[in-house]
């Protein structure tokens, strides 16, 4: 009888750190996978806005040299685009506070919901 409890204590400490060695194995998948998809959402933004970034400098630079073949003056050219640039900052910053500022905002907790939505249905999905 004092086999089976030394037995049985043997086997519930072999089957404690089985779970543990698999309750660690699962946490470190875990992270290793937040962590995967954390840097993939931030390399395919940056490359997004770096093209975003890219099209609009390239974009200024052939509006400026079409305005300056029309105009006939590289000057004139360049500085309709300037103030264009002016134009749009100063609409921006008089509205940033009613309208920009709140579709940041709104656009910010939509994707943040969205991947707390992902990540519940992957919960459901695993069990």
């Amino acid at each position: 009888m004092q086999e089976n409890k030394e037995k049985s204590i043997e086997d519930l400490i072999d089957d404690t750190k089985g779970y543990l060695e698999a309750r660690i194995e699962y946490t470190r998948l875990y992270i290793v996978e937040k962590a995967s998809k954390a840097f993939a959402d931030i390399v395919t933004s940056t490359a997004v806005i770096v093209c975003f970034i890219l099209a609009f400098l390239f974009g200024s630079v052939t509006l400026a040299l079409y305005l300056s073949s029309v105009l006939h003056s590289y000057a004139a050219g360049f500085g309709c685009v300037s103030l264009i640039y002016i134009a749009l900052a100063i609409i921006v910053y008089l509205t940033k506070d009613k309208y920009i500022e709140k579709a940041i905002i709104n656009v910010a907790i939509r994707k943040y919901f969205d991947k707390l939505a992902d990540k519940e249905e992957d919960e459901d999905e695993k069990l």
